[in-house]
């Protein structure tokens, strides 16, 4: 699909692949199970994505050589060295307008564009395992992974049957959606999918129990949560001051699924009760125009809610310990039952306390952290009832300090990491490259 093309023939199979330059850092070599090359794959633009950051920079410092195929509808330049990984973007088919171009990109769950991207990175690369990140480039990457004979590790960020449902259940899917994202192809990829992959991350541990219910097994499933770094605690926490208002943040997706009505709706009944609060909004997404607009409609000005938009994720931490309590609005469904946001950790860290619905995996953390409250999801009056509880700085200040000594003692990347490199180890000890059934 546009760029030169070269043709490598192994006497077994025929490999079509685009030229791509090398990055100037040089690769590691690689030649024991210790050390390897690995094929990250990522179906969006690179930088940036936290989780995909993390899980390549925590490879590459354990001594394995990464290697990140990534889309590339902005035409960036094909390659680029990074302390993380080297980076190599689609190559822009530039007889093609921009907008057709950056369709053709779509991560489609075949699609030949990726398929000669990555198999033609892990290849030149020498790959000794391909780590797929979520379930749209799955089956690319298992057809690269089976023609040139290596494994394919599957990174499930999120449920992502569930969360297209839970996408479609608020009313704001469109006409192209029926075929791009469809909860139903979906389904019935993923299960094409699980037996045919040699192990998968999952975030929390609800969405391994849907595994192995599935008949994935449990030891080739690992819990890779998206945790921060212990080094995070030695920065500055929420000071849990007595000054009004209670001052509220979410960090995150606008999305309606996501429960941000619910907030709004919860701040305009303190509002009215008198009772001083201010919700900061730090994030955009596909529905913030609607959310802006049901706020207004809630008599809330800025003094009430400030949607501050998509800000650095760098900038959006060092605001959380602004803030008294951090929410997790979300509903209670299939998608939020089976995974967790990393703004919950965010918060702990930041000494924040935390409240959330009662979507299984938060309402767990919390429950047994001790690190906030729990409302029942799109109950606005029960989240009102719980923010007030934590009007008293003694209160939340005690609960800020639960979230931190969680994540001191459980909730941190060293931990996460550590697993995530058994589960590699293992994969790459076992005789076959078959899936995981």
């Amino acid at each position: 699909m546009g760029g030169q093309h070269e043709t490598h023939n192994d006497g077994h199979y025929t490999v079509t692949a685009l030229q791509l330059k090398t990055p100037s850092r040089p690769i590691a070599p690689v030649g024991t199970s210790s050390r390897l090359a690995i094929c990250k794959v990522w179906d969006g633009e690179y930088p940036w994505d936290v989780r995909v950051q993390k899980v390549a920079l925590a490879l590459t410092k354990a001594g394995h050589t990464v290697s990140l195929v990534a889309r590339n509808r902005r035409r960036l330049p094909a390659t680029e060295a990074l302390p993380e990984a080297n980076l190599y973007r689609l190559l822009p088919c530039r007889w093609l307008p921009a907008w057709l171009d950056g369709a053709a990109m779509f991560p489609a769950f075949l699609n030949p564009r990726w398929l000669r991207a990555i198999g033609n990175v892990a290849r030149r690369q020498h790959a000794n395992l391909i780590l797929c990140r979520d379930l749209p480039l799955a089956p690319t990457s298992i057809v690269a992974g089976r023609t040139l004979g290596i494994p394919v590790v599957l990174d499930m960020a999120e449920n992502y049957p569930a969360m297209l449902r839970s996408r479609w259940s608020t009313g704001r899917h469109r006409l192209v959606d029926f075929l791009v994202r469809n909860p139903g192809l979906a389904q019935r990829v993923e299960q094409w999918v699980l037996p045919r992959v040699q192990g998968v991350l999952v975030v929390v541990e609800e969405s391994r129990d849907r595994l192995v219910q599935h008949g994935v097994p449990e030891d080739k499933i690992a819990i890779v949560r998206n945790t921060p770094l212990l080094e995070r605690l030695r920065q500055p926490a929420a000071r849990h001051d007595a000054t009004a208002p209670l001052r509220v943040v979410y960090l995150g997706l606008l999305e309606l699924q996501r429960g941000i009505g619910t907030a709004l709706e919860a701040v305009a009944i303190l509002k009215e009760a008198k009772f001083p609060v201010r919700l900061t909004v730090l994030g955009g997404g596909f529905d913030e125009a609607l959310l802006r607009g049901r706020a207004a409609a809630l008599g809330l000005g800025q003094e009430h809610v400030d949607f501050r938009g998509q800000v650095p994720n760098d900038v959006a931490l060092g605001e959380l310990p602004l803030a008294h309590v951090g929410i997790v609005p979300h509903w209670k469904d299939e998608s939020w039952d089976t995974t967790i946001p990393n703004k919950i950790f965010d918060y702990m860290a930041a000494g924040l306390a935390v409240v959330t619905s009662d979507a299984a995996p938060v309402a767990r953390i919390v429950r047994t952290s001790g690190c906030g409250a729990v409302f029942p999801d799109r109950d606005p009056a029960a989240l009102a009832a719980a923010l007030r509880r934590f009007a008293d700085p003694a209160v939340r200040r005690v609960a800020g300090e639960c979230g931190r000594a969680a994540i001191r003692a459980t909730y941190h990347w060293e931990q996460d990491v550590s697993r995530m490199l058994d589960l590699v180890t293992a994969v790459m000890q076992r005789p076959s490259t078959g899936g995981v059934a």
